[in-house]
C-alpha cells in the first residue's frame, strides 16, 4: 500500500504544475526562450543532463527521465509556435540523446496548454517508415518505394553492404513554417548514407502523425 501511495505522489509531481520558486540546488539552465518566459533546467551527471525541470511562464514541471548531452552545440531546442492549426501555440522541446560521426539521436516532446501543459502523442518516425516504405538493396542500386513513388540510388561503395536499408542513425527534428518535421537517415553500409526520409507531421485523431513522407537522395 505504501509503495502504491508513493507511486501516485510521484506521478502527480511529474504531471502537475507548481508555482515558480527557487530551483533546487545542483540544477543549471540548459536552454531558454526568454521572450516566452520558458526555461529548461537540469542536473549534469556522468557527462549527461538528467532530471529536467521546465519553467513554463512561472509554472514548474518535473521531467526526471529526460536526458540530453552536455555539449552546448547540441543543447535542447525550445519552440513555442502554433503547429496544429488550432490558433494556439504549442510547446515543442527537442532533446539530443547522442551524437557522433554519422549519428544524431534526437527526441521530441510536444505540449498543448489547457490549465497546465498536456503532452501530445507524436508518432515515432521509424514506426512511420516501417509502415509506409518498402526498400531493397543490390550491388548496383538501392530502391526506396513510398506509395507510387520509386527512388533509385546508385550503389558506389559495395563493401560491407547491409542486406537492406537501415534507417535511424540520424533522427533530426526541426520546426519550420509552423510544421514539425523530422529527417531520418537511410544507410546501406556502415560508411554509406544514400539519403534521408523527410516526414512532415500534422495533427489528426488526437496525435501528430505523418502528413507527407518523401525521400531525398544524398547529393554526390
Amino acid at each position: 500500500m505504501k509503495k502504491y501511495v508513493i507511486m501516485v505522489v510521484l506521478v502527480l509531481f511529474i504531471l502537475s504544475p507548481n508555482k515558480v520558486g527557487a530551483i533546487r540546488e545542483g540544477y543549471e539552465i540548459v536552454s531558454t526562450l526568454p521572450k516566452e518566459k520558458i526555461t529548461l533546467y537540469a542536473k549534469e551527471i556522468n557527462g549527461l543532463f538528467h532530471d529536467f525541470i521546465i519553467n513554463f511562464k512561472g509554472e514548474i514541471y518535473s521531467r526526471p527521465f529526460w536526458i540530453n548531452v552536455t555539449n552546448t552545440s547540441y543543447a535542447p531546442q525550445i519552440y513555442y509556435e502554433e503547429i496544429n492549426q488550432d490558433k494556439k501555440k504549442e510547446l515543442i522541446i527537442i532533446l539530443n540523446k547522442g551524437y557522433g560521426t554519422g549519428v544524431l539521436q534526437e527526441e521530441v516532446f510536444v505540449y498543448r496548454y489547457s490549465n497546465g501543459l498536456i503532452e501530445e502523442v507524436v508518432d515515432h518516425p521509424l514506426a512511420i517508415i516501417y509502415r509506409n516504405i518498402k526498400t531493397k538493396v543490390s550491388t548496383k542500386s538501392a530502391e526506396i518505394v513510398i506509395g507510387d513513388n520509386v527512388y533509385l540510388v546508385d550503389v558506389l561503395e559495395q563493401s560491407n553492404l547491409f542486406e537492406d536499408i537501415a534507417f535511424g542513425g540520424i533522427i533530426n527534428y526541426e520546426v519550420s513554417d509552423n510544421q514539425l518535421i523530422v529527417r531520418v537517415s537511410a544507410r546501406i553500409s556502415p560508411a554509406s548514407i544514400v539519403g534521408e526520409v523527410v516526414i512532415v507531421y500534422d495533427y489528426r485523431d488526437k496525435m501528430y502523425q505523418a502528413k507527407s513522407i518523401e525521400f531525398e537522395p544524398v547529393e554526390l
